[in-house]
């Protein structure tokens, strides 16, 4: 090979180290776990209320298939902590916490990305690299928030919610996010709607899908939650099989409390976004029934 030749080979070689991070595609949010092409699709069997007669009162349920891609969906697990203030509380979402790992196992398994929010304990993981990483994304302003409403919630939870007997009084709990949940490598940890906002919209994600307690308080009022992320034009999903209510049966419409629960997913239903089950976080692929 002449000196030219060695020459210019080495120039190419030089430009490709150069121009490669440029021509590369960022890999969406947690994906770097699993690159997996055969699970790239979520088909969700959603549930939804329509106002058919507008002004009725009356609302039929409703029924869709969603095939979501992988790279624009992720998960959020809200205020799963380690305990609750209140312990009937604290055991359902315990229980809860068992049924959910498998879930968050399967989606990182699938490269489905992967947000912990557990709310006032971003001390506890202030070192991890999940921590770190939502804290270095780029922030990105929100876009002007979508003008909507709501009636009130269809339960009364101005006792704090707790269906305990004897009450007991409300205090700081918890310290960090049921340990039964796994945190990933490439999960991101953030109890924050501007951090969450940013990291969604940096890797293009469209959809995002709220797993977590309680229905009637976080799931929908927290700065990363339904209310917030719908407003500002991310497409939510409640996962209603793994959530639950602050509801004292004492207390109107003096229900039981899993129907209590469920009265608030229907609001949720009616005025911010559908709902779907957790069995189908665990399958992949339009060819699914």
């Amino acid at each position: 090979m002449t000196p030219f030749a060695v020459r210019r080979q080495q120039i190419w070689s030089l430009l490709a180290i150069i121009l490669l991070p440029w021509c590369q595609t960022p890999p969406a949010l947690g994906a770097e776990a699993n690159g997996n092409a055969a699970d790239d699709t979520l088909r969700l069997h959603l549930r939804t209320r329509v106002e058919t007669f507008k002004g009725s009162g009356a609302w039929d349920e409703v029924t869709m298939t969603k095939v979501l891609p992988v790279k624009e969906t992720a998960i959020i697990i809200c205020d799963m902590w380690d305990k609750h203030w209140c312990p009937s509380a604290s055991k359902r979402c315990d229980a809860l916490a068992q049924k959910m790992a498998v879930v968050i196992a399967a989606a990182q398994a699938k490269g489905i990305p992967v947000i912990h929010a557990p709310s006032e304990c971003m001390d506890f993981y202030r070192d991890t690299p999940q921590r770190r990483r939502i804290l270095q994304v780029p922030r990105v302003s929100p876009p002007a928030s979508l003008v909507l409403s709501e009636p009130p919630l269809p339960i009364d939870a101005s006792d704090g919610g707790c269906d305990d007997d004897p009450p007991v009084k409300s205090y700081k709990a918890w310290t960090r996010q049921h340990p039964a949940i796994p945190i990933a490598e490439n999960d991101v940890i953030s109890d924050n709607g501007d951090e969450v906002y940013s990291a969604l919209r940096q890797r293009g994600i469209k959809n995002l899908i709220i797993m977590g307690v309680h229905t009637n308080m976080c799931v929908l009022g927290r700065s990363f939650a339904i209310r917030q992320m719908t407003r500002w034009g991310i497409r939510c999903v409640l996962v209603r099989d793994l959530t639950d209510a602050m509801y004292n049966p004492k207390k109107p419409p003096f229900v039981s409390h899993d129907e209590g629960t469920e009265l608030v997913i229907q609001h949720i239903e009616k005025y911010w976004c559908p709902s779907g089950l957790s069995k189908d976080l665990m399958q992949s692929g339009p060819h699914n029934p």
